[in-house]
């Protein structure tokens, strides 16, 4: 079985857990905050715009500047099909004003215990650590450290998201980590 560690317990992170998971590896997710999700929580005014209501081309049209960056992530996942997967998981939805798509309790938690769930239910472990480096023997990911341990593995999949909000945990930890592995960042 393939041992998966994913560094951040974002959106990105919970799901790429849920579903590696999903798929038959070990997966742990780190998270240095004390609670998953910490940005998740501050969006949509603390509701949590989770989607919009459209199809991609009409998506497409709304995004101002460099929309082609997004292409494949909306073909691969479509808004409607992000509709559809938080209501297979029992949180229901609504559509208001814009085609904005936000849990019909309107609180952001719901989401985020959602996603949680998901990854969890599908068997990812997720520790609150700060993951401080990654290792690689031979030119493949070994370990992760962090506090005062390794921890092994086969792959490391990076959703730290960007330096955005610090108090959220986005700091730019993984630009850190991508480019020790010969990543360029725009």
């Amino acid at each position: 079985m393939s041992r998966v560690i994913v560094i951040g317990a974002g959106a990105s992170g919970m799901m790429a857990a849920g579903y590696t998971a999903m798929y038959g590896a070990d997966v742990t997710v780190f998270e240095k905050m004390h609670r998953a999700g910490r940005k998740l929580m501050i969006t949509g005014k603390g509701r949590c715009n989770l989607a919009n209501a459209c199809d991609i081309s009409e998506f497409m049209n709304n995004v101002p500047v460099n929309n082609k960056f997004l292409y494949s992530a909306l073909n691969n996942f479509p808004p409607y099909d992000i509709i559809d997967f938080f209501e297979a998981q029992g949180l229901k939805t609504k559509i208001e004003r814009g085609n904005r798509v936000f849990p019909v309790s309107d609180k952001a938690v719901d989401v985020v215990d959602t996603m949680r769930a998901f990854a969890e239910d599908n068997g990812a472990r997720i520790v609150y650590k700060e993951v401080e480096d990654i290792i690689a023997e031979n030119g493949a990911v070994s370990a992760v450290k962090a506090g005062d341990r390794l921890y092994h593995c086969d792959s490391v999949i990076i959703a730290t998201g960007g330096k955005s909000y610090a108090q959220t945990g986005s700091t730019g930890d993984g630009y850190k980590f991508a480019r020790k592995f010969g990543h360029t960042i725009v």
